[in-house]
């Protein structure tokens, strides 16, 4: 068959809508279903008599197997199959495609047997209705195994006919299209099964029309307020940019017929799932998503494409970066256009595709494209066109298809477990995605490069809260390793660990950034609420002042509280302590605030702590009073990565802008340079006296290098109960010795001496000390 009558047959039900209006969305409104067997009569012109008369006996024989058995809606079961024989039509499907889409739910429903149909209506029509057949009637473990072998079964059958997908496809569309009278729950059990299996299946096979419709109801069912509000919003972009498009096409027309190419200009419009998607994964507003409408031109001929692209940069600007080839390198659902972006007349980017018709058939249409171009119907063929040029965009197209059905018989030919089989067709379907297995062989699908800490959070939050290590396929891994499809991870807990905040560079999924993001600012907040108290409550001791009660009962307390958060612009006194904790405001500042209001209301400063506060403030010239460190403090106190300081250190605390208090050596240069420059924002710390964790410092190694040397600085620091937190090498190999820079956990001072005077017995070590980076 040629390419014009290909494109004859299949291209007005594809572009008829393009001359109704300008403005075609993507997910285009559904045709008219069949509801009774007249209508769905209708649609079957292609076909012959023999195979209509048929077509009524199997009508005949759903019908009687259906009788009595009524939809949620309480319509007649009968009206379902009919409906998804329609859609069948639409797709010009063959009379055993037609007859097998009418009886598709007897076997399942309604005990008739296979056996039956043979002797019926043939072996071919009874294997596609065996094919659509779910096992319910077969005990299985879980509904999980049900389910999973009955798509094994669907997609084997898929493999040998694509009549059976396209079929079930149907199927699913139709009753996505009249989910309304399902209970909630199922509804939304439903939906998800949708989107995340059959959804992707018509997109795999290029039936992107079906595609974009099933995503769009079940983003209805899924999420039916933000479906409403993006539907309303779409709506108005509709009517704001109408004068542009009308602009643009008129600019477009005219530049095509001063060039000679024939050419049909069409709008298109992002379905709202995509809109939703992009809007999701860019963290964007509605009004930053660019793309949601643009340009459809379908030219006569392949070369005409590239002709058609080299028109559109003259008459507009591109934007460099935004020019895809798909004609060269199509899809791998054989999807074939040449995309490019367009500064358009008002300075905003327009995306444009451009195709021939036969092209058009395919994106849309797909596989069923393909599978039309095969039959030999004479009918048809009386009516096509004559014309020599092949549909190469329908060939290729099925040659990749074919490629991955055949690939479904390889994994069954590996797999005999139907689960497995779906989760190796699942990975298939999202070559983005990995999948991996808990130690109770229960399968998560993760993002390509998704880590063990994305793992733990898909698990529960709680156990990604608490994670400190992990083993993969049995073995222990860095909780940063990347995961692999079917590896066996094993998440292993503590009750004392907490997120660590270098977690959020590491992990790939939405969940477990978030997770952790909430974690680490809720207990941000908290912590620096309650060292921001300590500090102001110090400063106000050195003003002779007592922090004021700041309870609605006592209203001159409430009343001084009112004037300070007033004038610190922040909403309560737990904001504002937050800020001083942050380093965002001085304690010493506030303090001096609160006192003169505390004045005004006939409050005087206390003698005794006047005399107290200067007393605990007079060393070292420190005005933000003192703060004990025990390391439990977390985000609201840090330790200076340069001079990394140890209990039993003199070290001294600088208050950062939003960044809460670093801890310094007192002997750190950069710590007095810091000073020197500002010396407001410097604080006495003290140690605690008792600790809740080791510390980390750094340490210098000079060895002999010598086989083993490194191996015998590690197990000297073992023997004196040390960890080795980091490591760094001098990378020279030729000389005699070799430096070694690590950084070491320790209790304190007392700990780290034993650590050097184990290291200086080992006969590799020539030096050792301490070091502080400049």
């Amino acid at each position: 068959m040629s390419l014009r009558s290909f494109a004859a047959e299949l291209l007005p039900a594809a572009l008829q809508n393009l001359q109704r209006g300008f403005f075609v969305p993507t997910s285009a409104e559904p045709v008219v279903e069949a509801t009774s067997f007249d209508a769905l009569t209708e649609k079957l012109g292609y076909l012959s008599k023999p195979d209509l008369r048929q077509i009524r006996e199997a009508y005949r024989f759903a019908d009687s197997a259906h009788l009595g058995q009524f939809r949620d809606s309480g319509q007649p079961y009968i009206t379902h199959p009919i409906a998804v024989a329609g859609l069948c039509a639409d797709w010009k499907l063959d009379a055993q495609s037609i007859m097998a889409a009418l009886m598709h739910d007897t076997i399942e429903d309604q005990g008739v047997t296979k056996t039956e149909l043979i002797e019926k209506f043939g072996a071919p029509t009874a294997e596609l209705v065996d094919g659509l057949t779910k096992l319910d009637k077969l005990r299985f473990s879980t509904r999980e195994e049900n389910q999973a072998e009955s798509f094994r079964k669907m997609l084997l059958a898929m493999s040998r006919d694509v009549r059976v997908i396209l079929i079930k496809l149907a199927d699913r569309l139709h009753n996505m299209r009249t989910m309304q009278a399902v209970a909630p729950n199922r509804r939304q059990r439903i939906a998800r099964e949708t989107l995340d299996i059959y959804a992707p299946i018509a997109h795999r096979l290029g039936l992107n029309q079906t595609y974009r419709e099933l995503q769009d109801l079940c983003f209805e069912m899924l999420h039916p307020w933000r479906h409403k509000a993006l539907t309303k919003a779409v709506h108005r972009a509709r009517g704001n940019r109408r004068d542009i498009v009308e602009r643009s096409q008129g600019e477009i027309l005219k530049a095509f017929a001063q060039h000679k190419i024939k050419v049909q200009v069409s709008g298109r419009e992002k379905n709202l799932y995509s809109i939703y998607r992009k809007m999701r994964e860019k963290h964007a507003g509605f009004a930053q998503v660019n793309d949601i409408f643009g340009f459809r031109l379908v030219v006569t001929a392949p070369l005409d494409c590239y002709l058609a692209l080299g028109v559109l940069h003259q008459l507009y600007q591109p934007v460099p970066g935004r020019f895809k080839d798909y004609i060269a390198i199509p899809k791998a659902n054989g999807y074939q256009s040449l995309h490019t972006t367009l500064q358009s007349p008002l300075g905003t980017a327009v995306e444009v595709q451009v195709r021939t018709e036969a092209m058009h058939a395919v994106a849309e249409a797909g596989v069923a494209a393909h599978w039309l171009y095969k039959v030999n119907d004479k009918s048809l063929e009386k009516r096509a066109p004559k014309g020599k040029e092949r549909d190469r965009s329908a060939a290729e197209a099925q040659r990749l298809s074919a490629l991955w059905l055949q690939s479904l018989v390889d994994i069954e030919d590996e797999t005999h477990d139907p689960t497995e089989f779906l989760e190796h067709v699942k990975f298939d379907l999202y070559p983005d995605a990995v999948y991996v297995f808990t130690p109770r062989n229960k399968i998560l699908a993760l993002p390509r490069g998704a880590t063990a800490v994305d793992f733990a959070y898909a698990i529960h939050s709680d156990v990604g809260q608490h994670t400190v290590a992990a083993r993969i396929n049995g073995e222990p891994a860095a909780l940063k390793s990347a995961l692999k499809s079917g590896d066996v991870v094993e998440i292993i807990t503590s009750t004392t660990a907490r997120p660590n905040p270098a977690w959020l560079n590491i992990v790939r999924t939405g969940r477990a950034r978030s997770k952790i993001r909430h974690y680490l600012k809720t207990v941000e907040n908290d912590e620096s609420q309650a060292l921001g108290e300590k500090m102001f409550a110090r400063a106000l001791l050195s003003e002779g002042m007592q922090v004021p009660v700041d309870n609605p009962e006592d209203a001159e307390g409430a009343a001084l509280w009112h004037q300070l958060t007033r004038w610190s612009g922040t909403r309560n006194r737990g904001e504002l302590m937050m800020d001083i904790g942050l380093g965002r405001k001085v304690a010493s500042i506030v303090a001096k605030r609160l006192t003169s209001y505390m004045v005004e209301a006939g409050i005087k400063p206390d003698p005794l702590l006047l005399t107290q506060g200067l007393y605990s403030n007079e060393e070292d010239g420190v005005s933000q009073g003192l703060v004990f460190v025990d390391g439990g403090q977390g985000a609201s106190i840090q330790f200076a990565p340069c001079c990394k300081p140890i209990p039993g250190d003199d070290i001294v605390g600088y208050l950062g802008r939003g960044e809460g208090l670093l801890v310094h050596n007192a002997e750190c240069p950069t710590g007095k340079r810091l000073f020197e420059r500002d010396s407001e924002r410097w604080m006495q710390v003290e140690w605690a006296e008792e600790l809740k964790r080791p510390f980390e410092t750094h340490v210098f190694v000079l060895v002999r290098n010598g086989k083993g040397a490194l191996a015998q600085v590690a197990l000297a620091i073992a023997t004196a109960e040390a960890d080795i937190a980091h490591i760094d090498m001098d990378p020279g190999r030729a000389e005699e010795t070799i430096e070694i820079r690590l950084q070491i956990s320790v209790r304190d001072r007392v700990h780290l001496a034993a650590v050097f005077r184990t290291l200086r017995r080992s006969p590799v070590v020539q030096k050792v000390s301490r070091y502080k980076r400049n």
